[in-house]
């Protein structure tokens, strides 16, 4: 079931961080979005000096201590969530030395979460192909992490799916329901389901949050799952690095259950070959924030 907006070669979710990016306000790790500085060339690595790695580390190490904080605020997971997505696009474009000597400078949890998100990401790069022209989407504030995590939870008492895996899948798809809008192939709603398998697999709407993650457990189920988790992802989504990728994430869920409310804040961001783009919420009437590479 080539159900995802990634299959159909839509969604490049790659991004860059600006030198001085991020703002420390307060002790909470803030990302600040400008457009002060000039873009890189494509593919261009970044040698950054070990002051540089000194401090993208003290600021991941204090974005994770954030969102690891139960008594963290919303809006403080959020930031801090945004500033280690914009961090890891950052060591994705780093040379292999200047990228392990942030890495050796970070806390044990910070660190797992950045080495996941960096073999995730290489993983789904692999992937895409940046678009010329924004999408035609709709992007919308998803239902709060503790409603979805209530449906990844029902899905995984009634078909035996770990709710991580659920979580991992939407995560990748439309960034837990965020995208509203067609991938290439036809696939839709928040699991990205083609209209012709939610017929089979599907009970209600496609677009419905729990309607939407319970038909994505029962398809898992008919394809192999849980018994043989790895070969119902490729079922799901053709690809070994899809599945790698979904795998990546859940694992970090299940070793951290705190790192689902960090990724519940990533953002979407958009490749286009003049540069990486947010499209925040209320896209397209609010318009794409352009993120630069230093």
């Amino acid at each position: 079931m080539k159900s995802s907006l990634l299959a159909g070669g839509v969604v490049c979710v790659v991004a860059a961080v600006l030198a001085g990016l991020f703002a420390v306000t307060g002790g909470v790790a803030r990302a600040a979005r400008t457009g002060s500085a000039l873009p890189a060339q494509a593919g261009q690595p970044l040698a950054a000096p070990p002051a540089a790695a000194s401090t993208l580390a003290n600021q991941i190490n204090r974005a994770q201590a954030v969102i690891d904080d139960p008594g963290s605020s919303s809006g403080d997971v959020a930031d801090a969530a945004f500033l280690e997505q914009l961090a890891t696009k950052r060591l994705e474009r780093e040379t292999r030395g200047a990228r392990q000597a942030t890495l050796a400078l970070l806390r044990p949890q910070a660190a797992a979460t950045v080495r996941t998100d960096l073999a995730a990401g290489a993983s789904l790069s692999r992937l895409n192909v940046p678009a010329k022209h924004f999408p035609r989407w709709r992007i919308a504030q998803p239902p709060g992490p503790g409603t979805l995590l209530g449906f990844f939870r029902e899905a995984q008492s009634r078909f035996g799916i770990a709710w991580q895996i659920l979580a991992a899948i939407e995560f990748i798809e439309t960034r837990f329901g965020r995208i509203h809008g067609l991938s290439t192939a036809g696939a839709q709603g928040p699991m990205q389901f083609l209209p012709s398998t939610w017929t089979r697999y599907g009970r209600g709407d496609i677009n419905n949050q729990r309607d939407a993650i319970l038909g994505a457990a029962r398809f898992l189920v008919a394809n192999g799952a849980p018994g043989d988790i790895a070969g119902a992802l490729y079922h799901y989504n053709n690809s070994a690095d899809y599945v790698a990728a979904v795998q990546d994430y859940a694992q970090r869920m299940r070793a951290d259950p705190r790192a689902y409310d960090g990724y519940y804040d990533w953002q979407v961001i958009y490749a286009r070959p003049d540069g990486a783009f947010v499209l925040p919420i209320g896209y397209p009437r609010v318009r794409p924030e352009r993120v630069q590479y230093p």
